[in-house]
């Protein structure tokens, strides 16, 4: 069975906020990615905007992690009340990944399909038919 977390787009105050929950929720940072750390082949964010976050997370719970990112509009990418959030959804296997993909993306629009990310994911994003924005991660999954 996968798990569900929420993932939270800010405009440029991710670090803000996530030191805000951290300090409501407790413990500690599982991950803090800036862009300025993506590899060199990847898409570049601009010069003033390199320290904002890529990817953060943190653990709430028993197997709920709360993550985020800032939307850059210098990515293409724009914030607007309604689309900043996702629930990202964690597979057991690639074939799991693959099956709620193309069910759930059925009718909406695919933002990244199904692909080995540089962080070492097997990962895609889309929009399904209802408005809802998903993202599909399976962690450390070697390429096929």
């Amino acid at each position: 069975m996968p798990t569900l977390n929420p993932y939270l787009n800010f405009a440029g105050n991710t670090e803000e906020a996530f030191k805000f929950y951290k300090s409501v929720f407790g413990g500690e940072f599982l991950n803090v990615t800036r862009f300025k750390d993506m590899p060199p082949d990847a898409p570049k964010a601009a010069e003033n905007e390199r320290e904002m976050i890529m990817h953060i997370a943190l653990p709430i719970g028993k197997g709920n992690v709360l993550m985020g990112t800032d939307t850059l509009e210098s990515m293409g990418h724009k914030l607007t009340v309604g689309n900043n959030f996702s629930i990202t959804i964690k597979p057991e296997s690639r074939e799991e990944a693959d099956k709620l993909f193309k069910g759930l993306s059925e009718g909406g629009t695919v933002a990244m399909p199904m692909a080995d990310a540089f962080w070492g994911a097997y990962f895609g994003m889309f929009t399904d038919k209802f408005g809802i924005q998903w993202m599909i991660n399976l962690d450390n999954q070697p390429a096929k």
